[in-house]
């Protein structure tokens, strides 16, 4: 494999880093979390290759970024987030967190360790559509906690 891609999540935007076998930054950016940006995303990794031979790394195995490269064809493989803490002093002296650090930390585990993680498997439709209504209700339950709490300080403020 060429190179060796890591994405650390973001709410609003998403930072990447692309490294070759040898673990040099051939590439660095930020994407938005909206469907320009992913398509902004999928097209700049398509510069540097076939998607089916970029394996991306991210520390989250669901959500529509994952979704999104996933039907584009690139091999995703999940890390969890303690595994990145852990190795953050690997990197630098100060264990401090980065987007961009974050980013590079995860295309590097892929590089050196891929080997032992598990890329993610396409879903179907019916679990796609599953988990939209599940992402649904928990923004509408938020909601209605929101709305409680804000009742509940008015009726208390009375």
């Amino acid at each position: 494999m060429g190179v060796f891609v890591g994405v650390d999540w973001g709410c609003g935007a998403h930072a990447v880093c692309v490294i070759d076998a040898s673990g040099m930054v051939l590439d660095r950016f930020e994407v938005g979390h909206d469907r320009a940006g992913l398509a902004a995303l999928v097209t700049r990794l398509e510069k540097h290759g076939a998607p089916s031979t970029i394996p991306i790394a991210l520390e989250r195995p669901s959500g529509l970024l994952v979704d999104a490269l996933v039907e584009a064809g690139f091999v995703v493989t999940p890390i969890h987030p303690n595994v990145v803490k852990a190795c953050r002093p690997r990197y630098r002296a100060v264990a401090a967190k980065s987007d961009p650090g974050d980013a590079y930390i995860l295309a590097d585990i892929l590089r050196t360790d891929g080997h032992r993680l598990r890329p993610l498997e396409p879903q179907s439709d019916a679990i796609k559509a599953l988990r939209g209504l599940v992402r649904g209700r928990d923004d509408l339950v938020g909601t209605r906690v929101a709305l409680a709490n804000q009742l509940r300080a008015l009726l208390g403020s009375f």
